[in-house]
């Protein structure tokens, strides 16, 4: 009889073993997933080359782009959240539209709320000619934008580490006037769409000076997302860019529709400082000029501080009294 007992006491240690392991190899899950420069240049090669002619709006290009976009998120479990992944608006007879994806929240109650990382995937097509090239491919502004969101979903598609639920989108029409945005942020508006914060990434394939933070955030004194970020991060990756407010940069990305229609933390979170890359809406703009360990580290830097927003049990970025 003992030795029978000795067996199940054997079997009984075996199974909570497992048990143990595998609840150990889910909560490190997340740990696993790195984005690497090799992942970031894999979609800079295709969003930033000639064959998509620029990306400006309407044209066969930026179809492609949105085709791509929306491959990536079937490839990686990023599911549409409207109907389609296809979020389409009208400028005069022009057909824009912006791409948007959803990745639930994991915990009953805050997957209700949502937290929205965007970039607008569009460029203005054509540029000055320099030795015989006209087509601005776009690579900084905002192919690495686009592909910081993207990586974003991916990551917490697969790694479910988001108790809030997260819109990717990427918009369309950003060049003509954050025409995108805007349509998507009043859409959101009229569905009653509980969103906490907003961050749009806009031009993040250079990296600033060696003295300098990481990255900005334009509106920095309009909110405590900064320094929420930061702790959560360990380090001051968002910092203050003083030129930001003179150069009204808070107005000119695609976060301002959604802080104007939705009245929530909304922010453009940027590496380009305006020193430290002068092809600017320039044919130069290309894939071979970003720095791709560079954009793999802001990436990966932003997951824990992101995560850390999309997991607090209350609601802590607020918007600051002006």
């Amino acid at each position: 009889m003992k030795y029978i007992w000795s067996a199940l006491s054997l079997l009984l240690l075996m199974a909570c073993g497992t048990k143990q392991n595998g609840s150990r190899g889910k909560e490190n899950i997340s740990e696993k997933i790195t984005i690497t420069a090799q992942d970031v240049k894999m979609s800079m090669d295709y969003m930033a080359s000639d064959e998509l002619g620029g990306r400006a709006t309407g044209s066969e290009g930026i179809e492609k782009a949105a085709v791509y976009i929306e491959n990536y998120f079937k490839k990686n479990g990023i599911k549409p959240y409207f109907e389609t992944y296809r979020d389409s608006f009208k400028i005069g007879e022009i057909d824009g539209y912006n791409v948007v994806g959803m990745i639930e929240g994991t915990d009953d109650t805050l997957k209700n709320e949502f937290i929205i990382l965007g970039g607008h995937y569009d460029h203005i097509g054509k540029g000055k000619t320099v030795e015989g090239d006209s087509i601005a491919n776009g690579a900084n502004d905002d192919a690495s934008g686009t592909i910081a969101a993207m990586e974003f979903g991916r990551y917490f598609s697969k790694s479910k580490s988001n108790k809030r639920s997260i819109l990717i989108t990427l918009y369309d029409a950003e060049e003509m006037g954050l025409k995108g945005s805007a349509h998507l942020a009043a859409r959101l508006k009229e569905a009653g769409l509980n969103v906490y914060t907003m961050l749009n990434f806009e031009m993040i394939g250079v990296p600033r000076a060696e003295d300098k933070s990481l990255a900005y955030m334009s509106g920095y004194n309009r909110s405590n997302l900064a320094p929420t970020l930061n702790k959560y991060a360990g380090e001051e990756i968002v910092g203050f860019f003083p030129k930001a407010k003179e150069f009204q940069l808070f107005y000119r990305s695609d976060n301002f529709p959604f802080f104007k229609e939705l009245n929530v933390p909304a922010h453009a979170i940027s590496t380009f400082d305006f020193t430290n890359f002068e092809y600017y809406h320039h044919v130069d703009d290309e894939a071979d000029k970003m720095d791709y360990d560079h954009m793999a580290n802001f990436i990966n830097k932003m997951i824990p501080a992101l995560k850390g927003m999309m997991n607090s049990s209350t609601k802590e970025v607020v918007l600051n009294e002006e």
